[in-house]
């Protein structure tokens, strides 16, 4: 039996990543396809398995159809660490609930872009009920500042790529491989991931960071964990971050039982 190559499928909004995922994906055989509409067309056939990159609503709008499930990290992960991998005070809320806040927090929705995700003074400047249901699951956190900042992308629980992607705040795009905070970076992201990676799905992207504290030292929290298929790859290696994607939104055949329980529920269409 001849075995059809697999195409990596892409949104019509093209970035950075999209660009360079397909030209690793090319060098490797694969397949690309760039959909040109807010769905999948009909009659749209792609042959071989599909894969996904694409951000969150394009990619709930076309997976079903195109047979591939997504997988994401749970809503909760990031208030079941330690506080010492988190640093901070992290609480999962309802839009409802946060509505409510009255004191500054960082707010940010789990697995989405339903709102932007800052530091917000009070829950009225939310948006409202016209705009978010009130049962949206909200991410609040004590407000710190990270000095640097780094995506990591992770294949069963160990570090395949990374780089930083952030100082003070602002967009500043640097390897991890050879930065001078690799070792302390890869370190706590080993014992992290070491104690928590059965709560994460097989392929995932986490982003962690040094926050000053009062010493002056700077000291590696966990920022968030994020679906791998809609990630910034910034400038980490692309061959790794492509295994990544490729396992993260691939065919709802190959995968496996531990997985299934990290498949993005809006994506899982029920006819």
């Amino acid at each position: 039996m001849i075995e059809l190559p697999r195409t990596l499928v892409f949104s019509p909004r093209a970035n950075d990543t999209s660009h360079v995922l397909a030209s690793v994906a090319h060098r490797r055989g694969l397949l690309t396809e760039h959909l040109t509409g807010w769905g999948v067309p009909e009659g749209f056939l792609v042959g071989g398995p599909a894969h996904l990159y694409a951000g969150a609503l394009f990619a709930d709008a076309v997976a079903a159809d195109l047979g591939i499930g997504l997988l994401e990290p749970p809503d909760d992960w990031l208030t079941g660490l330690p506080r010492e991998a988190v640093r901070r005070e992290i609480r999962m809320l309802t839009m409802a609930e946060a509505w409510k806040l009255r004191a500054p927090a960082f707010l940010k929705p789990p697995n989405d872009k339903s709102f932007p995700a800052r530091v917000y003074l009070e829950g009225t400047q939310l948006p409202g009920p016209d705009a978010v249901d009130s049962d949206t699951p909200v991410l609040a956190s004590d407000p710190v500042r990270f000095t640097v900042e780094f995506r990591l992308h992770v294949i069963d629980g160990e570090i395949v790529t990374g780089a930083q992607y952030a100082i003070e705040g602002d967009l500043d795009i640097e390897p991890l491989a050879g930065h001078e905070a690799e070792q302390q970076i890869l370190g706590f992201a080993r014992d992290v991931l070491q104690e928590s990676a059965d709560k994460l799905p097989s392929a995932v992207v986490v982003d962690v960071g040094l926050i000053a504290e009062g010493d002056g030292k700077p000291a590696p929290a966990v920022i968030e964990a994020n679906a791998a298929w809609a990630s910034g790859h910034y400038a980490a290696d692309p061959e790794r971050v492509l295994d990544v994607v490729l396992r993260a939104a691939g065919p709802m055949t190959e995968i496996g039982e531990r997985d299934r329980t990290f498949l993005r529920p809006a994506a899982q269409r029920v006819d």
